[in-house]
């Protein structure tokens, strides 16, 4: 397999959507641009990092990714999948947390029984966005004529990855609760890195076994 005009246009939508709602995240959680590297007691002038070149450098990074997974696919099948599969799976973390820090802006809710629903709900939307991608892209089943039996067992696996997710991520977030001094909205985000982190596993086992088999 090679790498064609059409996983060049896709990698240039994921990884523009990927950019632009890690850059509007990093906005709302404060993260600072300036920054000052000090060492033996010599500190070096302050140098100033703007976020928005993430709308950019993403998707240079996803169509170097997929062309490695391609390249690595000459002797390992399953890295023509990969590469893409990580690229979706990055960009669903990203429609992941930017609905979950839409819901936490506009509702001032970053902890509590909102919070278990908020991630629920983000999660929902971005494993709707996996499915479309991965089978129109990733896997490439759009033709295998399994549309009712395939959705069964995609909802199936969701919900069961869905689980995972919210119960990972409150119980970070609300039984351990924010360390290191990060503030309500940081810990947030990192409870739905966890939950996403396991539920990852959970959906690719499960997609590539029994929902995108060709």
């Amino acid at each position: 397999m090679k790498f064609t005009k059409r996983d060049l246009f896709f990698s240039i939508i994921t990884g523009f959507t990927t950019g632009f709602i890690a850059w509007r995240i990093f906005i709302f959680l404060n993260v600072p641009t300036t920054y000052r590297i000090c060492d033996l007691g010599l500190c070096w002038p302050r140098y100033s990092i703007s976020w928005l070149w993430l709308v950019v450098i993403v998707p240079v990074l996803w169509i170097l990714g997929i062309n490695l997974g391609y390249f690595l696919g000459r002797w390992f099948g399953f890295f023509n999948q990969f590469g893409k599969f990580s690229a979706i799976g990055f960009t669903n973390a990203a429609v992941d947390f930017g609905i979950l820090n839409l819901l936490i802006f506009y509702s001032g809710a970053a902890s509590g029984v909102l919070f278990s629903v908020f991630k629920g709900i983000s999660f929902v939307v971005a494993a709707i966005h996996s499915y479309l991608w991965n089978k129109y892209w990733v896997f490439d089943v759009a033709k295998n004529g399994a549309g009712r039996q395939e959705f069964f067992k995609f909802f199936g696996i969701t919900v069961l990855a869905l689980l995972i997710n919210v119960a990972a991520a409150s119980i970070v977030v609300n039984i351990i609760g924010p360390q290191f001094d990060l503030t309500g909205e940081a810990w947030a985000n990192v409870g739905a890195v966890i939950g996403s982190a396991v539920a990852l596993i959970v959906s690719f086992v499960g997609f590539r076994m029994f929902v995108f088999r060709k």
